[in-house]
């Protein structure tokens, strides 16, 4: 499955009943709980990546990118503008990126 293919199934069940889907159980309980879901799962990845578990850390970044997919859909944010928002940093150092911030 394909980030967008994943990023049009959470879209799909955003208003799906929460019974049927573990996505659409998310989505009811409310964008706080999408990210404190995205958090454990980040955190789960780390510490795969510590240990060195190649096949727990492909597991566990699965698990942060579906998670992370559901806390922006939460908040209204697409894979689209994630992606249009790499593509504007398209070309600028990393460096100069995070210094435009301030």
């Amino acid at each position: 499955m394909s980030l967008h293919d994943l990023d049009k199934t959470i879209a799909a069940r955003k208003g799906a009943d929460p019974d049927s889907s573990w996505t659409a159980k998310l989505f009811a309980k409310g964008p706080e709980k999408c990210a404190e879901k995205f958090g454990e799962e980040a955190i789960e990845a780390v510490i795969e990546a510590i240990k060195g578990d190649r096949a727990r850390l492909t597991s566990e970044a699965a698990d942060v990118l579906y998670h992370l997919l559901v806390m922006c859909a939460a908040h209204d944010i697409s894979l689209a503008d994630i992606e249009s928002e790499l593509d504007r940093r398209s070309g600028t150092s990393g460096i100069a990126e995070k210094a435009s911030r301030s």
